[in-house]
């Protein structure tokens, strides 16, 4: 998924609305920002195959500890604990770690078989929508369009920025997710890996569009 996590972020934001959007933005991502940096040490392994779901042209050979079950939890884990560390209550740690796990449901949704429930696991779980053109941009569109209400809907613009920032951040999202399946794909591995490390980017955006909003609850 890409702009399904974005909603999650979206979502929690209103259960904690103290927390900056980038931070939680980065926890809906952090399989996906942790992932890049395995397939770059060699760790990982993804191979380009045009054709290879309806949605993109990539096959995730083996990300294990990036993306099996097991470790998002102990990736959730350390985001919780870090968050506890800084002094966030108790609750306010969890939700962060919830928002990471989430990232592997999610995906399990997407994704074809191809996730695995702990490292060197046998089974691998994927519901496959993606290999539906339709069935992704609705599933996961309308996942994205609850996530935007929930946030709209708990927080004001304190400025031009607030707003603008924002909606050309979710509209920018938006576009290069129903771009996916008509782009071309990635030229390597390392070419997609260099390239993943723009969702630290989107990170940077979202923090920024929302210090220039205010919470109404």
């Amino acid at each position: 998924m890409f702009v399904g996590h974005t909603a999650v972020a979206l979502a929690a934001k209103r259960q904690a609305p103290r927390v900056s959007l980038g931070w939680l933005v980065a926890a809906a991502f952090g399989l996906d920002l942790i992932w890049p940096v395995l397939l770059l040490l060699g760790v990982e392994h993804v191979s380009i195959v045009p054709g290879a779901t309806a949605f993109n042209a990539l096959v995730f050979d083996s990300y294990p500890w990036s993306h099996s079950l097991v470790m998002a939890c102990v990736w959730g884990t350390l985001a919780a604990g870090l968050v506890a560390w800084r002094g966030a209550p108790r609750g306010l740690a969890i939700l962060v770690g919830a928002v990471v796990v989430s990232h592997w449901f999610l995906d399990a949704v997407v994704h074809v078989p191809d996730l695995p429930l702990w490292p060197n696991a046998s089974l691998l779980i994927g519901l496959g929508l993606w290999n539906s053109v339709p069935g992704t941009l609705l599933v996961e569109g309308a996942l994205y369009i609850l996530g935007i209400a929930a946030y709209v809907s708990g927080t004001r613009a304190k400025d031009r920025i607030g707003s603008i920032g924002l909606w050309a951040f979710l509209l920018f999202s938006a576009a290069v997710w129903v771009a996916g399946p008509w782009s071309p794909p990635p030229p390597s591995q390392q070419g997609l890996a260099w390239f993943s490390f723009l969702g630290w980017l989107l990170v940077a955006w979202a923090a920024w569009a929302d210090g220039h909003r205010r919470t109404t609850h």
